[in-house]
């Protein structure tokens, strides 16, 4: 069996903050489509990819903190359309750990290590997570446990970290996301009724027709 190390000084989940990682190219996607932009691109509901994402976010959790690469003015204009504050970060090129490590930084020098949120991590090309998946997720890492969300046994996305995580979080670097923290404190994997926590758009035909 693995052996996991303890998180420091467990805290309840609230307060809590969702951070949106709207920072990826999209490049399969945008080879398939002429270089359209997949966060961009339309749900039958006519909401963009983007803004249902984080419409789901802002109906569990509330506080929204998207981070976008430079030079996405559109989607930052969406975004912010969904209540969502906006943090361009120059690093979020460099892939997942670098727009994860950016937005724990934001975060800890806005609340400061003592009062820092737990956090609930979701991608942009997700919209069809369930706002109760992602308050189901928050109660489970109350105790502080780094929780994620499973459907028919397979694990998925969002993850939640109490927030003793942010400092570690703050680390990250490049695309490796938050591997790393999984294997040295382990996590909860939380078997949910939603197959959206494995449902992601990649290429053009992951959006099904009007």
């Amino acid at each position: 069996m693995p052996s996991y190390s303890p998180l420091p000084d467990p805290a309840a989940c609230a307060p809590a903050v969702a951070i949106l990682l709207a920072a990826g190219q999209g490049a399969r996607y945008a080879a398939q489509a002429r270089g359209a932009d997949k966060l961009m691109a339309r749900l039958p509901d006519g909401r963009p990819v983007a803004a249902a994402s984080a419409a789901t976010l802002r109906t569990a959790v509330g506080e929204v903190l998207a981070v976008l690469r430079p030079g996405r003015d559109t989607l930052a204009d969406v975004l912010r359309e969904q209540g969502c504050e906006i943090l361009v970060a120059e690093a979020a090129t460099q892939g997942m750990g670098a727009s994860l490590a950016a937005a724990a930084r934001h975060l800890l020098s806005r609340h400061g290590h003592a009062a820092a949120p737990a956090v609930l991590v979701a991608l942009a090309d997700m919209p069809w997570i369930r706002p109760a998946t992602c308050q189901a997720l928050l109660r489970a890492c109350a105790p502080g446990q780094i929780a994620a969300a499973s459907h028919q046994g397979r694990r998925g996305h969002p993850v939640a970290f109490p927030a003793a995580c942010l400092p570690e979080l703050a680390a990250l670097g490049g695309d490796t996301g938050a591997r790393a923290l999984l294997q040295r404190h382990g996590c909860l994997e939380l078997e949910l009724d939603d197959p959206g926590v494995l449902r992601d758009i990649d290429i053009p035909c992951d959006i099904p027709a009007a």
